[in-house]
């Protein structure tokens, strides 16, 4: 049943990287849809979603402070490590990229599978409190890099980016508890449907596997850490929290799916190594096709 699941998420990525390959759509295309999807449907899927979540219920608050302890301590460890073996910055922020962050996307059509209405809810209160967390250790992993960072140009950026703000508003609506009113939900809705299966494909279309053909040992105790050892370390902060079925599976899965792809354009901004980047994105989303399924089962969640 899991398999049955999981396999059309990863055919779509498939089919993504095929269209991109056979060149089926215009090159330019593929980073048009990636804007479209990051500055609309994307945000329209998070407001629209968060605006109804109960915020206020324990269960809630728990799930989140679960997150930032999973998060928080993933990135001490890795701190600890980089003082220890003396990482460089541009390689030491690709790695903490490729173990705290999460191909957003492939989380949420998880969940959503996996979780229904529930899973959807709560995963949009896990990217409430994650987005911001992962966006602000991933600038501090690059601290001494080619590429200098300031406390209020991290800020700036903070500021503007969609899915923080889109975050902020569906919070402030589920505060309120106004909802969506005069029809606005419909319309975030519509907006929203076609945020998923648009972000499998774009997943699909940036795969270059012909980056995997260099730093395999370090590719692969990354990505280790992130799809493994991760959804372990969650599914132990899970059953410690106490937290119920649904929101133990949320954790579990946005632990156990690979890195984000967005982790590369952060990776070049900062001058941090894009290659070491781009083969632990590729890495990570072509095992993740056994390794989530395992996760899931063994955490006794499939």
């Amino acid at each position: 049943m899991l398999v049955l699941t999981i396999w059309p998420l990863f055919a779509v990525i498939l089919l993504g990287f095929a269209l991109a390959r056979l060149r089926v759509l215009p090159p330019e295309f593929w980073p048009a849809a990636e804007r479209l999807n990051y500055y609309l449907l994307f945000p329209a899927l998070l407001v629209f979603t968060l605006s109804g979540a109960p915020v206020r219920a324990p269960e809630i608050r728990e799930l989140g402070l679960a997150v930032v302890a999973l998060i928080g301590l993933a990135a001490l460890i890795l701190v600890v490590f980089r003082r220890l073996r003396g990482v460089a910055p541009g390689r030491f922020g690709p790695a903490m990229q490729g173990v705290i962050r999460f191909n957003t996307y492939l989380g949420l059509a998880l969940v959503t599978a996996l979780g229904g209405a529930a899973g959807l809810e709560r995963a949009a209160v896990v990217l409430a409190i994650a987005v911001p967390l992962v966006n602000v250790l991933s600038v501090l992993a690059f601290r001494d890099a080619a590429a200098p960072t300031g406390g209020v140009g991290l800020l700036r950026s903070l500021a503007k980016n969609p899915l923080i703000l889109a975050c902020l508003a569906g919070l402030a609506l589920a505060f309120a508890g106004t909802g969506l009113p005069f029809g606005t939900g419909t319309f975030l809705d519509l907006l929203a449907r076609g945020s998923l299966p648009l972000g499998l494909l774009c997943v699909g279309a940036g795969l270059r596997p012909e980056t995997l053909r260099s730093d395999l040992a370090p590719v692969a105790l990354v990505s280790a850490l992130r799809l493994l050892a991760m959804p372990a370390l969650a599914a132990l902060i899970a059953r410690l929290a106490g937290l119920d079925p649904v929101s133990t599976l949320v954790l579990v899965v946005f632990a156990a799916i690979p890195t984000a792809p967005t982790a590369y354009v952060l990776t070049r901004q900062m001058g941090g190594d894009g290659q070491f980047m781009a083969a632990l994105i590729v890495a990570q989303t072509l095992a993740a096709v056994v390794t989530i399924p395992l996760v899931l089962v063994v955490a006794g969640l499939g």
